[in-house]
């Protein structure tokens, strides 16, 4: 085991890292758990014992996705631009991640530790909001919500996908800015 590049409590964030890699240059539905071994150096049965299939795997990946992306609002602090540029700068720089946490049907949804790591990142989007000069009342908080997630997610999928007509020293975060602050203007 010792010519192995990695063991013990590294090999299951090893594993993740290498779907990261495998994820990012073919996609989620080209990866599978023997690609990810060789990947990380290590036996085939490794990533079963670990995560079980693909499945599970995807799983651990979406939870992490969605600690990360907590972990990003954490950063931004209460202000609802910056946490929304935040979570389109958290698409652009964890892209496999964000891949797989908005697609449920890979993943077990109701895993405890996606179910957690999910409602600390909704929350710290609910803060902000909550953080508004103005804040929605209570009878309009659920559509607040709704609007303020698809702007940002929307932007995001749409730089992902290239669908956006940019130029080439264009910053996703700066570009972000510019449409997030259209949600608080009032006209």
């Amino acid at each position: 085991m010792t010519d192995r590049p990695y063991h013990h409590g590294n090999l299951r964030r090893a594993l993740l890292a290498a779907a990261v890699e495998a994820i990012e240059q073919n996609g989620h539905a080209a990866l599978s758990l023997r690609d990810l071994a060789r990947r990380a150096g290590v036996s085939h049965a490794a990533p079963t014992h670990h995560f079980g299939d693909k499945t599970g795997l995807l799983t651990a990946l979406a939870a992490q996705g969605y600690d990360l992306l907590a972990d990003a609002l954490d950063a931004a602090g209460d202000e609802m631009l910056e946490a929304g540029v935040a979570y389109v700068r958290f698409a652009v720089d964890h892209r496999a991640h964000f891949e797989v946490m908005f697609q449920p049907g890979l993943y077990h949804r109701d895993d405890p530790h996606v179910a957690a790591a999910r409602s600390r990142a909704d929350q710290r989007l609910a803060d902000a909001l909550s953080a508004l000069p103005d804040p929605p009342v209570a009878e309009d908080r659920r559509a607040a919500e709704l609007a303020a997630w698809s702007i940002v997610h929307g932007f995001a999928s749409l730089w992902l996908s290239g669908a956006l007509p940019t130029e080439p020293d264009d910053d996703p975060g700066t570009l972000a800015r510019t449409v997030i602050r259209r949600l608080f203007e009032h006209h």
